[in-house]
C-alpha cells in the first residue's frame, strides 16, 4: 500500500530537497524522471531499473532510441533528464553546448555481430568468410543494420563491413532500422536475411532463439564508447539513478549483456 501511495505521488510531481541524500530517496515522493537510453540498451536497462526502484521505491521512465536522433530531440529542448548514449561523442557534443551537468561518465563499451536467423541462405561461420561469399555471389537479398546516419551501431555496422570489403556491394539491399533494436527486430524476424545487431540483444532469449549470432572482431570497427550524462535540470530521482548505474549491482547486468566496462 505503501507503495502504490508513493507511486501515485510521484505521478502528480510531488517535490523533493534537492539535496537530498539518494539513501533517503525511499521516503521522499519525486516526479518520475524521463530517461533517453541508446537502443542497444534495451534489455539491460529495464533490468537495472527495476533493481533502482526496489532498492529506493522510485521508478524511472526509459525512452529508447537512436542516441543521434536524442541528441537532436535534447537540443531542441527535450524533456530527459539523463542521457545514455552509444557514442561518447554526442554527450561531448551536448556538454560543448551547454546542455548537460557536466561531462558524464562512461559506462560501458559495445560490440556487434552478424545475426543469422533460421532458414537463411547464409551460412554461419566465425571467421565470417561464408557470409563474404554469399554477398559476393548476390545470395544476399535483404540485409538489416540500424542507420549509420544517426545510429552508433549503425555507423559500427557500417565500419566492419567495409572492412570486410562488402559495403558497396550489399548496400542497396540494405534494410535500414531506426535504431539497434528496429534493426535486430528485422533481422531475427526473417524480414530479413540476416544482420549486423548489438551482442546485448543478441543475447536475449528472443534473439537467441531466432537464428545463430557471430561476434565481429572489435578491431573491424572503430570503439562504441559509451557514455551517459545528467543533463540540466535533472532532479534527485535521476541523479540517484546516475549514481546507481555505476554501482557494482548494475554493474553486473551490463557484464551479462555482454558489455565491456570502464574501470570503476
Amino acid at each position: 500500500m505503501k507503495r502504490v501511495v508513493r507511486n501515485v505521488l510521484a505521478s502528480l510531481g510531488a517535490m523533493v530537497c534537492p539535496f537530498i541524500d539518494p539513501s533517503d530517496l525511499r521516503a521522499q515522493p519525486a516526479p518520475v524522471p524521463a530517461i533517453a537510453a541508446a537502443a542497444d540498451l534495451n534489455a539491460a536497462l529495464p533490468e537495472i531499473a527495476r533493481l533502482f526502484t526496489a532498492q529506493t521505491g522510485y521508478a524511472v521512465k526509459l525512452v529508447f532510441g537512436s542516441s543521434g536522433l536524442f541528441t537532436q530531440q535534447i537540443q531542441n529542448g527535450a524533456p530527459f533528464q539523463l542521457f545514455l548514449s552509444a557514442d561518447e561523442r554526442y554527450v561531448q557534443r551536448l556538454a560543448a553546448n551547454g546542455h548537460t551537468d557536466g561531462d558524464g561518465a562512461l559506462y560501458a563499451t559495445g560490440r556487434i555481430g552478424l545475426l543469422i536467423p533460421r532458414g537463411s541462405r547464409i551460412q554461419s561461420d566465425t571467421s565470417l568468410r561464408a557470409f563474404v561469399a554469399a554477398v559476393q555471389r548476390g545470395d544476399v537479398i535483404k540485409f538489416a543494420i540500424a542507420n549509420p546516419e544517426h545510429a552508433p551501431y549503425g555507423r559500427a555496422a557500417k565500419e566492419a563491413l567495409e572492412h570486410l570489403g562488402i559495403w558497396s556491394a550489399l548496400h542497396p539491399r540494405l534494410v535500414f532500422g531506426e535504431n539497434a533494436a528496429q534493426a535486430t527486430q528485422f533481422a531475427s524476424s526473417g524480414s530479413a536475411q540476416g544482420g549486423i545487431i548489438p551482442l546485448s540483444l543478441a543475447l536475449t532469449p528472443q534473439v537467441r532463439a531466432a537464428g545463430t549470432f557471430v561476434l565481429i572482431p572489435a578491431r573491424y570497427h572503430q570503439p562504441l564508447l559509451q557514455r551517459m550524462v545528467l543533463l540540466r535540470g535533472a532532479g534527485p530521482a535521476a541523479r540517484a539513478f546516475y549514481a546507481f548505474l555505476q554501482t557494482s549491482a548494475a554493474r553486473e547486468v551490463f557484464v551479462r549483456y555482454g558489455f565491456l566496462l570502464p574501470e570503476p
